[in-house]
């Protein structure tokens, strides 16, 4: 299984494992990792998994588009690397992933 680094708005990190198919945000959620909300339930419907993919590997997740995109307008501190962490599948490719929380959840 490929692995995410979760690291919060403190700088604390934490590493899980997460099965290839299901996003980040399934994994946040099925391990407890605060500072990601959830609330649609990764319909893409609101902004409550926002993260931001570390620099090196948001060329292999590309940038959010659509309702994504739109979506992100409603998060707190957009930044360049800003996706809905429930848009972003795993897989053996992203073993590894740097994914850091904003201090807070729209």
């Amino acid at each position: 299984m490929a692995k995410i680094e979760f690291i919060d708005h403190m700088g604390q990190s934490t590493v899980v494992e997460a099965e290839n198919g299901r996003s980040i945000m399934e994994t946040a959620v099925r391990n407890g990792i605060q500072g990601i909300q959830a609330d649609c339930g990764g319909a893409c419907s609101c902004a409550t998994c926002h993260c931001y993919v570390g620099d090196d590997w948001f060329s292999k997740v590309g940038a959010a588009e659509g309702d994504e995109e739109g979506m992100l307008e409603f998060a707190f501190e957009v930044k360049d690397t800003s996706r809905l962490s429930c848009q972003i599948k795993m897989s053996e490719q992203l073993d590894g992933i740097k994914i850091y929380l904003p201090s807070q959840q729209g």
